[in-house]
């Protein structure tokens, strides 16, 4: 489980971990969420299956570099007017290659949840030579008449930042329950517990990479025509109950991809609860294992 680091094109510090041996995997975090944000159960059930596993700190959170300068303000969110100074999608799709370049993997299977799935499409796109399959879970395409979240959720995310460890925890559980599904408990304990993790594993003031990272989704703008050039084995992941991702992003990504496969899970929201765990791995790896050669590459 120990942290390991690499250098990402142009200079940012990237940091990861390596898990087990097999196929190789890259798990690609949402927004703000660390490398320790994919639940154990789905760690251990994908491990179980024959998957080498990369979890990566995407850059401005946990313990990879963070970008020079001030955040966007909340205004400018509102407004929509994100200046264009800064890095987009693409570049945290380029820190993929970083990871993977330094662990010597020629291609692998590439796994996004939310943000993350947005990066794995960019990535897809723009190497398919590097990735041998793509799975995007409640992820969007970035059009604005699709995926778009309720007033409510965009009401709530525009609350002060938490200052304390308890704080963060409290909302963090807070935000969970608010974008879970509808008949899928959050496991709150287990969240608290990976809030205050990361909170200690981060670095100060972390609204300001979650902010970092919001206008890098803006900045990348409708991505439609780019998922049309993808021709990796694409599976897209969405619950029926989003309401942070709404469903029609994950309709809309699946129907930019040609042969995509598309599995609405009924009830599921914006979270990887516990009662959806065992569904979401076996879709993987159905989806991963039809994909990949015999052998896992050298």
């Amino acid at each position: 489980m120990e942290d390991r680091f690499c250098t990402a094109a142009d200079g940012t510090e990237i940091c990861y971990r390596v898990l087990g041996r097999g196929h190789p995997l890259v798990l690609i975090a949402g927004l703000g969420l660390q490398l320790t944000s994919w639940p154990q159960p789905l760690i251990d059930g994908l491990l179980e299956r024959g998957f080498q596993l990369f979890l990566i700190d995407n850059r401005d959170v946990g313990r990879s570099g963070r970008a020079a300068g001030p955040p966007p303000s909340k205004l400018s969110f509102l407004l929509g007017r994100i200046p264009q100074e800064g890095y987009g999608l693409s570049d945290m799709a380029c820190d993929v290659i970083a990871v993977v370049d330094a662990e010597k993997i020629a291609c692998a299977h590439v796994a996004g949840m939310s943000m993350g799935g947005m990066i794995a499409q960019v990535l897809a796109a723009r190497h398919p030579d590097r990735v041998t399959s793509l799975t995007s879970i409640f992820s969007t395409t970035g059009a604005r008449d699709v995926g778009q979240p309720e007033l409510r959720i965009m009401l709530n995310m525009m609350k002060p930042p938490a200052r304390t460890r308890a704080s963060a925890q409290k909302k963090f559980v807070d935000m969970l329950q608010r974008i879970g599904g509808r008949s899928f408990e959050v496991n709150s304990a287990a969240w608290a517990k990976y809030a205050g993790d990361a909170w200690d594993r981060g670095a100060a003031k972390p609204e300001e990479g979650v902010a970092r990272q919001a206008a890098a989704i803006f900045r990348s703008g409708d991505r439609t025509a780019e998922l049309a050039t993808i021709t990796t084995p694409t599976l897209v992941i969405h619950g029926d109950h989003d309401p942070l991702v709404a469903t029609s992003g994950g309709r809309a990504t699946a129907a930019a991809v040609a042969g995509a496969q598309l599995q609405i899970i009924k009830g599921m929201g914006h979270d990887l609860a516990d009662g959806v765990l065992a569904t979401i791995i076996e879709l993987i790896n159905s989806h991963c294992k039809a994909a990949q050669p015999s052998s896992p590459p050298s």
